[in-house]
């Protein structure tokens, strides 16, 4: 494997920002965001303290599954922009130290690709083996489909060759094969065409479906799946050599640690926490802090080149299928009783905000529990608003409205006539007149300048994503109590209380000298001393959160 350098691991510290180009803002005023709207806003988000956009797809596209449909993977959807548009827009994200990764389809193609129209053709056709076929129709793969609401099976038949091609999405999306070396070398094209074009590296898409056996047929031979992620990385990095690969990866821990690359870590760089997560959503359902406490003792240990991504709301739905049956049906009788607010039976299709009925102090409190956790935070666009959904829009689109800009018409998001808008936006408490960023930008007290105030305090504390967790006993079950520490010596206590009433916590540090105090880097870089066991008491208010750095005798003060 490659030796990388510390020094290129710049997404240890990052701070991520997934944002839709359709979605995001208008600059022609067609009723669909584009590339020059995106890069019209990129001090927004160089003010906000981003410095890594991650893009959702904006390729050209046959439209079913709001663009992880690709038709050319090559291709800017004329929609959107052109090849120029989107240079343009790196160059100027660069300039003001923002990085941009791409979203990535690596598992499937629109059924309206070049490629699969050719090999639907013919079983002789040269694109056949693109893809993956079955004369036959496995049986039970039904429980398996991804959107179970649309489809019923894995397999779909295809009439003019009588055979059946693998999908794990919609119908629309056939699988690609993998295991074709022919695939994997379209695939390192695309690849370095686009970093050729500025990116900083991928967001892989839905990968633990890259290696899924599914009953197809064929001997899969030599092909290792984890060996050729560890190929993916090794193509990037030699082109780029701080590139990053971002993936999808919603399994349970001992499979997520596979993905990484085991212990050489030659796989993915960095994972969302999806188990985290969930855990999280059960902690604020409970007022109880033990599930969040629980998910951060299983964590498995990375090595120094990976990392996972935080995150509180992501675009798809709000999955919970890593909790039991009744923790789910707890979380939904929390922040969705509605049938309508749920999905697939495992999932809700809401944002924070609304679930929590616009409690400021609980989401506030998440938010800082996200940004103080070991790893790299990762946003959704307009939760630094605290933008929430539109349930009449079906599915997973519900959170993927308008960005809120303004409380003018649409939002400010485009000057077209309403019916002509990418999605409609929200109304009542959580429209554009009421949330907005324009009016929160004014307003020092507002959720955007909180969200901005903890960006810039985690990008001061660059060694929480280099730290690892340690969850501290004490006596609160609605408290959770983890210290980050890292290599140098460095440690943070981060307090969250996910309980409505005022508590005292007990903390003690072990190897601690006298002298040594505690400073709250969210309240005015206040000191409370350590005794000399290392203990202190500290006052948390309902839903209350602190940071509090460790600071020795001999450290200089912090400022």
């Amino acid at each position: 494997m490659r030796k990388i350098e510390t020094g290129d691991l710049w997404w240890k510290n990052a701070v991520f920002y997934c944002a839709d180009i359709e979605t995001f803002y208008d600059w022609n005023g067609d009723g669909c965001g584009d590339i020059r709207g995106m890069t019209e806003r990129i001090e927004y988000l160089s003010d906000l303290g981003v410095t890594c956009l991650w893009l959702m797809p904006f390729y050209p596209t046959a439209r079913v599954d709001d663009g992880y449909d690709i038709t050319d993977f090559f291709g800017v959807d004329p929609r959107l922009g052109t090849h120029g548009d989107f240079v343009e827009l790196v160059r100027t994200a660069k300039s003001v130290g923002i990085r941009v990764i791409l979203d990535f389809v690596m598992n499937h193609t629109s059924d309206r690709h070049p490629w699969f129209k050719s090999a639907r053709r013919s079983k002789d056709d040269p694109y056949r083996d693109y893809y993956v076929w079955s004369a036959t129709e496995p049986k039970g793969t039904g429980k398996d489909v991804v959107f179970p609401d649309q489809e019923d099976s894995l397999w779909e038949l295809e009439p003019k060759t009588n055979e059946y091609y693998l999908h794990h999405f919609l119908k629309h999306q056939p699988d690609l094969n993998i295991a074709n070396p022919a695939v994997q070398e379209e695939i390192s094209r695309v690849l370095g065409f686009w970093l050729e074009l500025g990116v900083a590296g991928f967001r892989i898409d839905a990968v633990p479906f890259l290696f899924a056996r599914d009953g197809a047929p064929g001997d899969p031979g030599a092909f290792d799946p984890y060996e050729y992620l560890g190929d993916v990385r090794n193509f990037i990095t030699r082109r780029v050599g701080d590139a990053v690969l971002l993936g999808e990866v919603n399994v349970p821990y001992k499979d997520q640690k596979t993905f990484f690359g085991g212990a050489d870590g030659d796989g993915l760089n960095m994972q969302f926490d999806f188990i985290g997560m969930q855990n999280i959503y059960l902690s604020l359902a409970r007022g109880d802090a033990r599930p969040i406490a629980k998910s951060l003792k299983q964590r498995p240990a990375l090595d120094i080149t990976s990392q996972w991504g935080n995150f509180v709301r992501n675009h798809d739905e709000l999955t919970l299928d890593k909790l039991s049956d009744e923790e789910r049906q707890e979380v939904f009788a929390a922040f969705g009783p509605e049938p309508d607010m749920q999905l697939y039976g495992r999932g809700l299709r809401r944002r924070l905000p609304s679930m929590l009925g616009g409690d400021q102090r609980r989401m506030r409190m998440a938010y800082s529990l996200m940004f103080s956790l070991p790893g790299t935070p990762v946003l959704f666009y307009g939760e630094e608003i605290g933008m929430a959904e539109n349930l009449e829009i079906p599915g997973r689109f519900a959170v993927r409205t308008p960005m809120q800009w303004t409380s003018e018409r649409n939002g400010g998001f485009s000057q077209a006539p309403g019916r002509k808008l990418a999605r409609p936006l929200p109304d009542g408490m959580y429209g554009p007149d009421r949330v907005n960023a324009a009016d929160q930008r004014h307003d020092h007290q507002s959720f955007w300048w909180f969200v901005r105030d903890l960006i810039y305090t985690y990008r001061q504390q660059p060694e929480i994503g280099w730290s690892t967790p340690e969850v501290l006993k004490q006596p609160n079950r609605a408290v959770l109590a983890h210290v980050c520490r890292e290599s140098s010596g460095w440690a943070m206590v981060a307090l969250h209380n996910f309980g409505a009433e005022r508590c005292i916590v007990p903390i003690q540090l072990d190897d601690v000298e006298s002298g040594c105090t505690l400073v709250d880097l969210l309240d005015g870089l206040s000191e409370h001393e350590l005794d000399a066991k290392g203990r202190i008491d500290v006052g948390l208010e309902p839903y209350g959160y602190r940071w509090l750095r460790l600071r020795r005798p001999d450290d200089p003060p912090i400022i």
